[in-house]
């Protein structure tokens, strides 16, 4: 398999082979487009260009006759609209983390529709989401509202692409990030999409996450007749590459912030304060798996702070030792919010905050205090979906690069209660897309054969006495709540 990773800055092509050879793989930066403060824009010519040159690449490599399927996984949220007889794209894609629509999500919300979101979506009325995107691009764009407009996020852009335009089509986890489909029935909602005057017809088909899509077209620049097998949003192709199949198996991705998802099985929950609902997957066979999502915004950006804001590393891979040569913070915590709390505080004004400090705090202490912030707030964001959700954590997979701090790992396993493992291939992500184009191309026959490709690296279990991990917790929420609120603004 070759799994596309569609990613914020760049794509990335990496072979999979099943059985367990090392991969190889191509990458390709793209640029990044800030027209005004507060947005952010690609272009998707662009985007394209590095998806075929890298599958290409690979491609050579491994030779044709080696590819059994191709699977495809993006950042979530991205919107573009383009014409489907040109294939000309109307301007740039408006990013996931392009904040241009606040206003007008505000303005839902005070119409009273935040309801109606929060139950047929999951999620809330945010800039962050698709569908307030998709009007804005409609209302402020010379678009033509006719039978060849397509909207679309990167996965549908790159299916059409793929395809030679022949199979315009998104997957099931993208739908559910755009706020214009019902996450239960799976289908995009016409009540949804007249209330952010999106026409439910521009709309890519929605198929699962798992099943053979479409097949490679010669006039894509691409090698024609590959099979395009396994579509997912990354964090979700996360959760699939870690094999997290079954219910109460959760990921964590600790990056510049970090997304901790929890597999709730087959009935989608109530929406949860606080969290966010999302489709998982859902197979060839119509399995459909949901999952509570937690969105943390600093992580691994509290570690570049340390670095380049206080100047007290050098290089980030300095804090796991640094943290590892005290014993403890000396009562210092360290709240990260630098651009407020997420889950499960949802908490704007918040504000990042150091607490505790004494004459004898140095360095090793703030850095150890930064560390621990990451397992605290991974705990905080877990605690609230196992207890929205009834389903209780079996035990935590971790990628990213934070997760190869030794101390780090333990110390979350010692505030969750559960073991904390570390898998050998840490790119879960091209993984789980991989695996989702496999298993419906029957290169692993079940979940069961998937979850037999993970392999272990290392794993790290809970103290039996919880007391002390209770009590450094009892501590953060003290700081947590002298971190809120701070800002007016």
């Amino acid at each position: 398999m070759i799994a596309i990773d569609a990613g914020t800055t760049g794509v990335r092509s990496r072979a999979v082979f099943a059985d367990g050879r090392p991969a190889s793989g191509s990458y390709r930066e793209f640029a990044q487009h800030f027209p005004q403060p507060g947005w952010v824009e690609h272009d998707v010519d662009e985007i394209w260009a590095a998806a075929r040159d890298t599958l290409n690449e690979v491609i050579a490599d491994v030779g044709v006759e080696e590819v059994a399927a191709i699977g495809i996984t993006n950042q979530r949220e991205t919107i573009v609209a383009w014409n489907r007889s040109t294939g000309v794209p109307y301007g740039t894609a408006i990013v996931w983390q392009d904040r241009r629509t606040a206003q007008r999500c505000d303005e839902l919300t005070a119409a009273g529709h935040l309801p109606l979101v929060r139950e047929r979506t999951g999620l809330v009325l945010d800039p962050y989401f698709s569908g307030t995107k998709a009007e804005w691009l409609l209302a402020n764009r010379d678009i033509p509202i006719d039978d060849e407009l397509a909207i679309g996020t990167i996965d549908a852009w790159l299916i059409w692409k793929l395809t030679g335009g022949d199979v315009f089509a998104t997957d099931v986890t993208n739908a559910s990030r755009t706020m214009l489909c019902d996450i239960r029935s799976r289908t995009w909602d016409p009540e949804l999409c007249a209330l952010l005057n999106v026409p439910i017809d521009a709309l890519p088909a929605i198929v699962p996450s798992s099943g053979r899509i479409g097949v490679t077209a010669a006039a894509a620049g691409v090698p024609a007749g590959i099979a395009v097998s396994g579509v997912a949003g990354d964090q979700q192709a996360a959760l699939f590459g870690q094999a997290c199949v079954r219910p109460g198996m959760a990921k964590n991705t600790y990056g510049t912030g970090s997304f901790v998802l929890l597999n709730v099985g087959e009935t989608c929950p109530a929406p949860t304060d606080g969290m966010l609902t999302t489709v998982a997957w859902t197979l060839a066979d119509g399995t459909t798996h949901y999952a509570l999502e937690g969105s943390i915004f600093a992580t691994g950006a509290a570690i570049q702070w340390l670095r380049d804001g206080l100047q007290i590393l050098d290089d980030a891979a300095q804090a796991g030792p640094l943290a590892a040569s005290v014993a403890d913070t000396g009562g210092v915590c360290v709240v990260p919010a630098f651009a407020g709390l997420g889950s499960p505080w949802w908490d704007p004004y918040a504000r990042g905050t150091i607490v505790g400090i004494t004459r004898g705090t140095g360095r090793a202490e703030i850095t150890r205090a930064v560390v621990e912030s990451m397992a605290y707030q991974t705990r905080d964001v877990i605690d609230a979906m196992t207890a929205a959700s009834a389903t209780p954590i079996v035990d935590l997979r971790v990628d990213g690069g934070a997760s190869v701090m030794d101390l780090l790992c333990q110390i979350q396993a010692d505030q969750l209660g559960v073991r904390v493992q570390r898998p050998t291939d840490q790119e879960t992500t091209a993984l789980g897309a991989a695996f989702l184009a496999g298993l419906a191309e029957g290169v692993w026959a079940d979940l069961d054969d998937v979850g037999a490709r993970w392999t272990l690296e290392a794993e790290f279990s809970p103290a039996e006495d919880r007391t002390a991990a209770d009590a450094l917790h009892a501590q953060w929420l003290r700081a947590v709540e002298r971190s809120r609120g701070w800002s007016d603004h």
